[in-house]
């Protein structure tokens, strides 16, 4: 299997190769799709900071190819991208030569409009080329193109990560102002553009110092054999050394080769049918088109466990009872060392016995036993009889069959004599105080004591204020008696 990159990215085989990095084929297990996957081979400053630039770029336009996520894994880092099995243009015109005119009208019309969606951003490509011009495999299907390769690409008013004086792109499909040193423009990469057409048109390289002096010295040439004249004047004004007398925008150039194409005679049936076909070629062994066909050392726990919970894919599939990945056939992978151990005396057999207490996990954490289950009851005087003792055997407290017992009836309470006074119970037992006593009817014609808690009597006045009042008040009642009589 391969490499896992990041716990998530799992390479599968080489694609390409780039000036600072090299493209892989990679599952993504966490979108569970097959990407490109651009590693840095350089780990010093300035391609990293190249590297920062490209994977910070996000442009969502269906003929750009721009990145869509980054990993870093020690020492190495990568962004990825969609996977586009097309090729190349260059692998186009290695495979039918020149193009048909109309057929190249399509490509360049998509590729200007992706080229308008990066100019919209701020962003010069820089580094526009054949080989930077991917195709999807469309068979003999309408053509799409997109856009790829940021590495050298800026915004515009940032700052340069080279030397004033050296020139950065691929020789040959340089504007003249980039030669001299000038501030990148969207206008050079129109210029790339015309180079680009002229490359698919005539199926070779071609010379662009040449054009460029005979441009500067005798004007805009005729247009070469197999060219249409509207489709030639379009290209030609791409083509213009002076940065002022090409097209201004993209979307200036993609008007005019709408109106070109439009005078192009209609395909012939005799003309040469353009197919595109799968460049990449089968996925190697251990790989499957839904993905590889074995669990990859290094995965990640999220991605791995993913895997087995996306719908529909039976792939990898998580076994509650066993704690292990099963994969298709029978066969089952080795254990995850996150899985929860299993016990190996559970068995849903009922000859197997009671099941064994559950133990101490790997994680450090256990599970506590459950309560046993005690009976107490009240012997009867003179009898040392002993509460009987059951067994209950451990359940474990996750067991979902679990059921609880019947409750056991209690036993019945003794009622005998009279109890004894208090001090005669046994203040040492642990649940004397909490234990309810039988109330006992006092005998017949004997009233029940009542104890009634006394308050305290109040002082009173003393003898010398009171025996004045005393004689007032029977002064009064006197008065009182003698009132009466006279009536």
């Amino acid at each position: 299997m391969g490499e896992v990159f990041a716990g998530r990215y799992e390479l599968v085989d080489p694609i390409g190769r780039g000036g600072v990095g090299a493209v892989w084929r990679a599952w993504d297990h966490r979108r569970r799709r097959y990407v490109a996957a651009k590693i840095l081979l350089q780990s010093d400053a300035h391609s990293l900071l190249r590297f920062v630039r490209e994977q910070a770029l996000r442009i969502d336009h269906p003929h750009v190819l721009a990145p869509t996520s980054w990993a870093a894994d020690d020492d190495k880092v990568l962004f990825t991208m969609d996977l586009v099995a097309g090729g190349s243009l260059v692998h186009l015109v290695g495979d039918y030569g020149p193009l048909p005119p109309a057929f190249v009208c399509t490509l360049l019309d998509q590729l200007l409009s992706g080229l308008a969606a990066v100019h919209a951003e701020d962003v010069v490509h820089r580094d526009v080329k054949p080989a930077n011009v991917l195709l999807e495999a469309t068979g003999t299907g309408r053509p799409r193109l997109r856009l790829s390769d940021f590495g050298i690409a800026m915004r515009l008013g940032e700052p340069r990560l080279t030397e004033t004086n050296l020139v950065v792109g691929t020789p040959g499909y340089l504007a003249p102002e980039q030669m001299m040193g000038a501030e990148p423009d969207f206008t050079a990469d129109l210029f790339a553009v015309g180079l680009v057409a002229l490359y698919l048109l005539e199926g070779a390289k071609p010379d662009s110092k040449a054009l460029i002096q005979y441009f500067a010295e005798h004007g805009t040439p005729g247009a070469p054999k197999g060219i249409p004249e509207p489709l030639w004047q379009v290209v030609a004004m791409l083509l213009q050394p002076d940065p002022e007398a090409r097209f201004r925008t993209a979307t200036g150039a993609r008007k005019a080769l709408a109106a070109a194409a439009e005078l192009l005679p209609e395909p012939g049936p005799d003309d040469e049918l353009i197919e595109i076909f799968d460049q990449l070629g089968p996925l190697p062994r251990g790989f499957a088109p839904e993905g590889p066909l074995e669990r990859a050392k290094g995965l990640g726990l999220r991605e791995e466990l993913s895997d087995s919970s996306k719908t529909g894919d039976e792939r990898f599939r998580r076994s509650d009872d066993e704690g292990e990945l099963s994969v298709p056939g029978g066969q089952h992978a080795e254990p995850h060392p996150y899985a929860v151990p299993t016990d190996p005396q559970r068995t849903t057999d009922p000859s197997a016995g009671p099941a064994r207490p559950p133990s101490m996990s790997d994680t450090g954490s256990f599970h506590l036993p459950p309560p046993q289950a005690t009976v107490t009851s009240s012997p009867a005087p003179g009898q040392h009889a002993e509460a009987p003792h059951r067994q209950q055997q451990p359940v474990s407290p996750y067991d979902s069959t679990h059921r609880l017992s019947p409750a056991q009836p209690l036993p019945p309470v003794y009622s005998g004599p009279p109890q004894p006074p208090a001090e005669q119970y046994r203040t040492d037992a642990s649940t004397a105080s909490y234990t309810a006593r039988t109330p006992q009817a006092p005998p017949i014609g004997q009233t029940p004591s009542r104890h009634r808690a006394q308050r305290p009597s109040r002082p009173g006045p003393p003898t010398k204020v009171a025996v004045p009042l005393l004689l007032l008040a029977l002064a009064c009642y006197a008065v009182g008696f003698w009132a009466l009589t006279q009536l």
